[in-house]
């Protein structure tokens, strides 16, 4: 494996993601910081954090094939097109955006600890209050059962995770997200790194080269800053 660039806590800046390692596939460097100056600065050059404790760098990512959604294309079942229309869910934006991070860093079947780190958790709490980060919530009977959350730069989303604790409510959430940043004329949706969950959503594989020629681009649009409300006449949940 090839020497990983080791960034100081300043200046604010990073290598060329298009030469990230092969091996593990997409690392572009480790260090640097988490405060919204350096998480501006991964996301508007396709660069994500990712890493297991707060005690080690911060390895930051920009992996070969990205994990990306157009807004409006998201593939939906006959049973999850049911369930949008009869779940008795109800979806918001931006009203819990720290109990939405808290439920995606809970524990999923198997696995053991998370990597949403108290750091990582502060890091995107100050993104929100910055305007920068969103949170989609799904409620039944006044409980939060579902949400994602992410970060919004020009017409770009970045999806960092979702989370469920009643049947298909995460799913419900993208449908919403996906639906509403369409009507917003939204470019497009990157979640990082393909699995078999978001590609029975639909989600497909870019170049990591196609992704940052979009990400250029998207420099000359004004970012949906601020809290958001969602356009309730999309989709047929209150």
């Amino acid at each position: 494996m090839s020497a990983i660039p080791l960034l100081p806590p300043s200046p604010v800046a990073f290598p060329n993601p298009r030469y990230a390692l092969a091996e593990p596939d997409g690392l572009v460097a480790a260090g640097g910081g988490l405060s919204v100056q350096w998480l501006l600065c991964a996301y508007s050059q396709g660069i994500f954090p990712w890493f297991d404790s707060d005690e080690e760098h911060v390895l930051w990512w920009s992996p070969a094939q990205r994990a990306v959604l157009k807004p409006g294309q998201m593939r939906i079942t006959r049973s999850l097109s049911k369930r949008i229309r009869n779940s008795g869910f109800v979806v918001t934006f931006d009203q819990n955006f720290s109990a939405v991070v808290t439920g995606c860093s809970g524990p999923r079947g198997d696995q053991h600890g998370t990597w949403i780190t108290p750091k990582m958790m502060a890091a995107y709490s100050d993104l929100h209050h910055a305007g920068f980060a969103h949170s989609v919530e799904v409620w039944l009977q006044d409980e939060l059962v579902g949400g994602l959350y992410g970060v919004s730069l020009g017409k770009l989303f970045f999806g960092e995770s979702m989370f469920a604790r009643a049947k298909d409510a995460s799913k419900v959430a993208f449908f919403v997200l996906q639906d509403t940043l369409a009507g917003w004329a939204f470019d497009l949706i990157d979640c990082q790194i393909m699995n078999p969950h978001l590609e029975s959503l639909g989600v497909h594989g870019m170049p990591r080269d196609e992704f940052l020629d979009i990400l250029a681009d998207n420099e000359q649009y004004p970012t949906r800053q601020g809290p958001w409300q969602r356009d309730k006449q999309a989709a047929n949940l209150s």
